[in-house]
């Protein structure tokens, strides 16, 4: 089996003002499917996710780690799940401060801890024991206080409600989550989602990216799903399981993503939701109904493809 990893860095807008910007997101994108690579090298699926969504955590430009945007009090909360495909394993954390690699604590969850998901203070004092506390001013920069000050007017001029924050996220240049799912050489897979959540969310909400079935999922034999988009409305529609529901009852991944996205739009219209996967055999999918969705993917050491919106070649 060669071994291969997509990564998403979220569903969205990404109505780029530049070819200098759309590069920038493009070399971060091909970093993150570079590490996992690499890492697949010398290791596993999981490994792999880690080491691409850790990446795009850094990179200050998604809507994760370093990048993540504010409560409506102010502060940074952010959210992650992981899953290993082969043994079922899950490790979460959700609603944790002062963690830049959410991904990497929640592996920790998964190895060190006889819990699946773990939230708040009770995550933020393992993040310090296990070395992966970081000092708050690394969340914060002047162009996003700039734009919390300014969604904070809209909010009390009543245009607060999630559609409107996110599409101010967008215009900040932060897409909505990232997220890996990955098959090493052995067949096996994983899934990873990491989120800083939505504008001006209260402290404290958890959204789908810890949630498993909703913004992750990894089954060996079946396939990996990772998914960007409105929290509250992946978590009702359990996205990522569905999708795998399908897949193991005989549709092809590509079909099964159209068909999730396509329920999802029914129900709670456009500008909701985007997914990727890969199933068993290690074809590659991904759908969305944003009017884009950042996407990138690699097999056998090298980057093969980069994508944002719907026209672009994929896979």
């Amino acid at each position: 089996m060669e071994p291969l990893i997509v990564v998403h860095g979220g569903a969205g807008a990404y109505r780029f003002s530049n070819d200098e910007e759309r590069l920038r997101y493009t070399r971060e994108l091909e970093d993150a499917v570079s590490d996992g690579l690499k890492a697949l090298s010398t290791g596993g699926a999981l490994d792999a996710v880690v080491a691409a969504v850790s990446s795009m955590e850094d990179s200050g430009i998604f809507n994760a780690g370093r990048g993540s945007v504010l409560t409506i009090s102010g502060n940074v909360e952010v959210d992650a799940g992981l899953m290993d495909g082969s043994s079922m394993r899950i490790g979460a954390v959700a609603a944790v401060r002062n963690v830049a690699n959410p991904i990497k604590l929640a592996r920790m969850v998964m190895e060190k801890t006889d819990h699946v998901m773990i939230a708040g203070e009770g995550a933020t004092e393992l993040a310090r024991m296990w070395g992966l506390f970081t000092r708050s001013s690394r969340f914060y920069n002047e162009v996003k206080l700039r734009r919390f000050e300014d969604v904070l007017k809209d909010y009390a001029n009543g245009k607060g409600y999630f559609n409107r924050v996110i599409k101010l996220a967008g215009e900040l240049g932060i897409g909505d989550t990232v997220g890996a799912v990955a098959m090493d050489r052995d067949g096996n897979l994983a899934a990873g989602t990491s989120t800083g959540g939505v504008w001006l969310k209260f402290d404290g909400r958890v959204g789908d990216s810890p949630i498993p079935g909703a913004g992750y999922w990894a089954q060996n034999g079946v396939g990996a799903f990772s998914a960007s988009g409105l929290g509250e409305v992946i978590i009702r529609s359990m996205v990522c399981i569905r999708a795998a529901f399908l897949v193991e009852n005989g549709v092809e991944v590509a079909e099964a993503l159209r068909r999730v996205v396509d329920g999802v739009t029914g129900r709670y219209g456009n500008g909701t939701v985007g997914v990727i996967g890969i199933d068993a055999r290690g074809n590659v999918a991904s759908s969305f109904n944003t009017n884009a969705m950042a996407r990138a993917w690699g097999r056998g050491g090298r980057v093969i493809r980069v994508a944002f919106h719907g026209n672009d070649p994929w896979p």
